[in-house]
């Protein structure tokens, strides 16, 4: 089957989207020593350079999926869009940290419309028997983004300065907003009422778990901050699930977890993310504290890894419409997890990095399109908002987890001057193994539309 002009433009426009999102969420890192001299900030309040648009990021994104079914995805993608390229010219001009702060996470509340909505658009364009193949190509360049991030902030903050990290956004959104408009057809998703009550349930039982994990190094672990965060946010989100097992027109249908699939591709997508984003972030700083590299050669150094997504992330999403999802997912992370581990025995020698970064880049490859494109195409066609926001923010969730558990256990073993980077790169080893445990609850054969919609249907009665 052919790609349509118009499904071209729809794949284009939405990877555009996501890249910069994705990159976005690591750029800032490569950039954070220059900044703190710019503005005089602690290395606490840096931190929230980071943290404050993970936390929008993460609790706005299930409200703005329900919002773009209801309003028309197109729509709300392009408002997403405008939402984030004005955000980013705020942050170009912050002359204090406070003012940076805001505006990133004004800009995180620009990126939970952006990546839920791409990602339903994607879902909507592409047919059952063509999904695999679109997924393969956007996580390519979504994976890309996440993984070129360190390298792309420090080549551009070493040529010009921190405030183009921002400004670049500025053309691009633009540009993008007025091709969204022209070029992708709009859809939405099943006429419901939009709730309110499950919108502010769920977003703040987001922002109290994240809260917990982000402040979990600093504030520790058993402080009454952390536990209250963590059990304000456990009991708003059983709240939230009190009112949609009650609702007649519920914001999640629970039954949609009965699903097998879609549950045990949410569960990889949380260990996927929270094991690359940890890996990105710890292996960056690695190559420049343990080799001496400048942020641009550290992020150069990362190509046998970052490159494996040109050519077998592509090479996974046609295997997938052959083969389905949960092989790819689990052989996937079963490499990621050999990687991590060889990377983790610790090296001053450079090349000796080299084939493990390979074979870890082959892993999540192969398992980041296949286990997105299971979280999506497990339940129904017209349900693929929901699906695509729900796997967003567990994904987003994993990355933040991830990097903040880890970095706890960096400072653990003596940080940069102890065991920290070892430490750290096993335990993205451990993550990437709970991933492909995840995995192996998904279906062994792809779905059709149809005997999706009767298991659904089936739960819901």
């Amino acid at each position: 089957m052919r790609t349509t002009n118009e499904q071209r433009w729809v794949l284009g426009l939405a990877s555009l989207g996501s890249v910069m999102v994705a990159l976005d969420v690591l750029v800032v890192a490569a950039a954070l020593t220059t900044i703190r001299a710019d503005l005089g900030a602690s290395a606490e309040q840096l931190e929230w350079t980071v943290n404050a648009y993970a936390l929008s990021f993460a609790m706005l994104m299930m409200t703005a999926a329900a919002i773009g079914d209801r309003w028309g995805r197109r729509r709300t993608y392009a408002g997403g869009l405008a939402l984030f390229t004005v955000a980013s010219v705020i942050c170009a001009l912050a002359t204090s940290l406070p003012w940076l702060i805001a505006a990133r996470a004004l800009q995180g509340v620009g990126a939970a419309v952006v990546m839920p909505l791409a990602m339903g658009l994607l879902g909507a364009a592409f047919p059952p028997e063509r999904r695999g193949w679109a997924t393969g190509a956007f996580s390519a360049v979504t994976g890309l983004a996440v993984l070129g991030g360190p390298m792309i902030g420090g080549a551009v903050t070493e040529g010009l300065s921190w405030q183009w990290i921002f400004w670049i956004n500025v053309p691009i959104g633009a540009a993008a907003i007025v091709l969204v408009l022209r070029k992708i057809p709009e859809s939405t998703g099943p006429v419901r009422r939009l709730d309110l009550v499950g919108a502010v349930l769920i977003s703040l039982a987001v922002l109290g778990l994240v809260w917990g994990v982000v402040q979990g190094e600093t504030a520790g672990w058993s402080s009454a901050e952390v536990l209250g965060s963590f059990a304000a946010g456990v009991v708003l989100l059983a709240a939230f699930g009190v009112r949609e097992s009650r609702s007649a027109e519920p914001m999640i249908p629970l039954a949609y977890f009965r699903n097998r699939t879609f549950t045990a591709a949410n569960s990889a997508g949380f260990f996927l993310s929270a094991a690359l984003f940890s890996a990105v972030f710890f292996l960056s700083q690695y190559m420049q504290v343990v080799f001496g590299s400048a942020p641009l050669k550290a992020g150069l150094q990362l190509l046998p890894w970052t490159a494996t997504l040109f050519v077998v992330a592509p090479i996974s999403g046609r295997l997938i419409d052959r083969v389905g999802e949960r092989p790819l997912v689990v052989i996937g992370m079963v490499l990621q997890t050999a990687g991590m581990f060889w990377v983790s025995r610790g090296t001053s020698q450079y090349g000796d990095l080299v084939l493990p970064l390979v074979i870890t880049g082959c892993g999540i490859s192969l398992a980041m399109p296949a286990a997105q494109s299971a979280g999506v195409g497990a339940l129904p066609r017209d349900a693929v908002g929901i699906a695509s926001g729900v796997y967003s923010m567990t994904r987003q969730l994993g990355g933040v987890a991830g990097v903040a558990v880890l970095g706890s256990v960096f400072a653990s073993a003596g940080g940069y001057a102890g065991h920290g980077f070892t430490r750290a790169l096993a335990g993205c080893g451990v993550l990437s193994l709970l991933g492909a445990l995840s995995g192996l609850g998904i279906a062994a054969r792809r779905r059709t539309d149809e005997p999706v919609v009767t298991e659904v249907v089936e739960g819901v009665r």
